[in-house]
């Protein structure tokens, strides 16, 4: 949420990958370029020339070269974005410590043509990257240079409601906030990213948090099924009933699997919510905490269709107040900041008010950050422990005024209750990876935004101090978990280890199942990839 705001017996598979890595494509790949070419339906003249190209090709950025242009003869010049590159290309990516240049840019119209994209990408072994939205900060996640081919899902942006309601189709390069608007004009919402600019397929494949999870679960939850590109360019489908294992896996996962072209989400029994936001001042800082860990484990644990999003910065407090039902009144639930005697806000900033669903996502996406810049998220969770919080909160506090007073960059301190009714209702809609351990707990996060790459390690050292100190002292109380949720996670930190052994196993069956050649594994640039869990 923006502020108001990774002898073959003996060796092991791993090493083998790795010294796949280091060999030359052409010798990785001595496959019939020309019965390649043809199954793709290239016209002859351009099988002609391609094939005399990649049998010249004597390096791996020629033979790249070679890939691009062989995908641009299958999927049209429009679909693919050569050097020099649209720079609009580039900058899409929300941070600026992902935006870098591909050796070629493909946007598919659609699943056929991921289908093509990666059959491509596995017969000349290319490393490629994948983006939806490309709203994550760590560096190779969404976003390649010129080792590289980055295959685009923009356009794959469709947003439809089922004839019956009962969900929507939505692309994996829409954005949430286009998702709201669309169903809003049939009065239907699901429950997604709580952000408008975030995509739609990077989100579900961590989990995603919605603003109304611990009613109904997480995004993935909330699954009917997925359309799934496969390594081999097989399209699949994965539900409940067809692939299970993979359906499964998909919920949270990572992008270890397959590319998902299409999301059926079920669509949530609510349309309009209370809401209200109040501001403080930093000095109030301790007297928010203790109301918000009162709400925590009064309001929030008695009534789930209450939800409280909190964002500290360096320099005010937002808090969120968000009732999942029109009420005419305050719901008894925000007692702890809204009843007489709990810490007075300096500002009301928006009075509670019945809104649409999509109205909220509106409201909350007006605040605009100035320019683009350099970001980083980071995860923690811990029990719920009101003492713990207000030290940890200290701890950061004068590490960020600190570094913000070095360097300008700014912090955020956020907090996001997680209750029992949440990891119910993933297991009653047939089970996730995240093995979230049981009980009422809080995730921490934080944004962070700067704009000088020379200022990175000391502005993250900030979130990468604070969560040590959160586990530090939290197991010291008895209060830390081991658990990263896989959409706040940092570049360096390892949701899927996270998820523990048995799950982990399980993730790493399904990928051998559906991806045996393990493209995803080994040509996949960057994200959290389960060839690289368990190694941080």
């Amino acid at each position: 949420m923006r502020p108001m705001y990774h002898i073959i017996s003996l060796l092991g598979a791993s090493c083998v990958a790795r010294a796949l890595a280091t060999l030359p494509i052409q010798a990785r790949n001595k496959g019939d370029f020309s019965a390649f070419g043809q199954s793709l339906h290239l016209a002859s003249p351009e099988l002609r020339d391609l094939g005399t190209a990649y049998a010249r090709a004597s390096t791996n950025g020629a033979i790249l070269g070679v890939a691009c242009l062989t995908a641009r003869a299958a999927l049209g010049k429009a679909q693919v974005n050569i050097r020099p590159l649209n720079d609009t290309i580039v900058d899409e990516n929300w941070s600026q410590t992902c935006w870098n240049t591909p050796h070629c840019a493909i946007q598919p119209l659609n699943a056929s043509q991921v289908s093509t994209s990666l059959r491509i990408i596995e017969f000349f072994s290319a490393q490629f990257a994948v983006r939806s939205g490309g709203h994550s900060p760590n560096p190779g996640w969404a976003s390649i240079g010129q080792q590289g081919v980055l295959l685009d899902l923009q356009h794959l942006n469709n947003i439809s409601l089922s004839s019956d309601g009962t969900y929507a189709s939505l692309g994996p390069g829409a954005r949430w906030g286009d998702v709201y608007a669309t169903l809003d004009a049939e009065k239907a919402v699901v429950a997604g990213g709580r952000e408008p600019t975030i995509g739609v397929g990077g989100l579900v494949l961590g989990g995603g948090l919605s603003h109304v999870s611990n009613q109904f679960g997480l995004v993935a939850d909330n699954a009917k099924s997925f359309e799934v590109v496969l390594a081999n360019g097989s399209i699949v489908d994965a539900s409940a009933t067809s692939n299970p294992d993979l359906f499964w896996a998909l919920k949270g996962g990572g992008p270890n699997f397959g590319i998902v072209t299409r999301y059926d989400i079920y669509t949530v029994p609510i349309y309009q919510v209370w809401v209200q936001i109040n501001a403080y001042t930093v000095d109030q800082a301790p007297a928010v905490l203790a109301a918000y860990h009162e709400w925590q484990l009064g309001g929030a644990a008695d009534d789930v269709k209450s939800n409280v999003e909190i964002n500290i910065a360096l320099d005010s407090i937002a808090v969120i107040f968000i009732y999942s039902e029109p009420v005419a009144e305050a719901p008894a639930a925000f007692g702890a900041f809204l009843n007489s005697t709990a810490v007075p806000p300096v500002l009301v900033a928006l009075p509670g008010t019945n809104f649409t669903y999509h109205e909220l996502d509106v409201i909350l996406g007006s605040v605009v950050l100035p320019g683009p810049a350099r970001h980083d998220y980071r995860a923690c969770s811990v029990r719920l422990d009101a003492d713990l919080t207000q030290d940890v909160y200290s701890f950061w506090c004068e590490k960020a005024v600190s570094v913000h007073n070095a360097t300008g960059a700014n912090q955020t301190f956020v907090l996001q209750y997680i209750g029992p009714n949440l990891m119910q209702q993933g297991l009653d809609k047939g089970g996730n990876p995240l093995n979230i351990p049981s009980g009422a707990q809080q995730w921490w996060t934080t944004i962070v935004d700067w704009t000088d790459a020379a200022d990175d390690a000391l502005v993250r050292s900030v979130s990468i101090e604070t969560t040590a100190q959160w586990k530090t002292l939290g197991t010291q109380r008895g209060s830390s978990l081991p658990f990263f949720f896989m959409n706040d996670a940092s570049r360096d930190q390892d949701p899927l280890a996270s998820y523990g052994a048995e799950s982990l196993a399980k993730l790493r069956r399904v990928a051998a199942r559906y991806d045996p050649n393990r493209v995803f594994q080994t040509l996949q640039h960057g994200g959290f990839l389960l060839s690289r869990a368990g190694k941080t």
